[in-house]
């Protein structure tokens, strides 16, 4: 697969609907910076995008991944293949989704466990000293991993709802 060759289909795709990139940003939810990038070759939509943007252009999923028409159309068996990988795409992003709301509620119970023991002046006794000491580690470790994958993955995710609200909205 040809980050490139791609990317000049993509441009070339887009020009013909006589589109800017923003034009085909505000369609796909996205911002117009990630449709710069994907036509210059630097990277690639996420898979559910290039089902969308393989729908909106007419084109099979086949073609725009080889970046360039073909003249036999992809058999249905292959499409949805590639329909269920997206969807399991998807799915996998919302289970780290769900796993990491999860992981912040009990770092938000472990913070309470915390501030009722030192509020309590509780912190004395090493038995109560050892659960506070636990629990303050378990928010900042859970806070430290927050930060790691929401700068990465939380962007996606917003980018996915906006998706969802954009089809919805149509």
């Amino acid at each position: 697969m040809d980050q490139k060759k791609i990317g000049i289909f993509l441009r070339e795709l887009r020009k013909e609907k006589k589109l800017t990139q923003e034009q085909l940003a505000e369609i796909l939810g996205v911002t117009n910076r990630s449709v710069s990038r994907w036509e210059n070759g630097v990277n690639l939509p996420d898979f559910d995008l290039v089902i969308e943007i393989a729908n909106y252009f007419d084109v099979s999923i086949e073609e725009f991944l080889d970046g360039e028409r073909r003249t036999e159309i992809m058999d249905k068996k292959t499409e949805q293949t590639l329909l269920k990988v997206a969807d399991y795409e998807n799915q996998s992003k919302i289970n780290f989704s769900r796993r990491m709301c999860r992981l912040f509620i009990a770092a938000i119970v472990a913070f309470l466990v915390y501030a009722v023991i030192e509020m309590q002046g509780l912190g004395e006794a090493s038995v109560y000293e050892a659960i506070a000491s636990t629990a303050l580690g378990f928010v900042f470790g859970v806070l430290l991993l927050g930060a790691l994958f929401t700068s990465r993955y939380m962007v996606k995710v917003q980018m996915f709802k906006q998706r969802l609200f954009h089809k919805i909205k149509k």
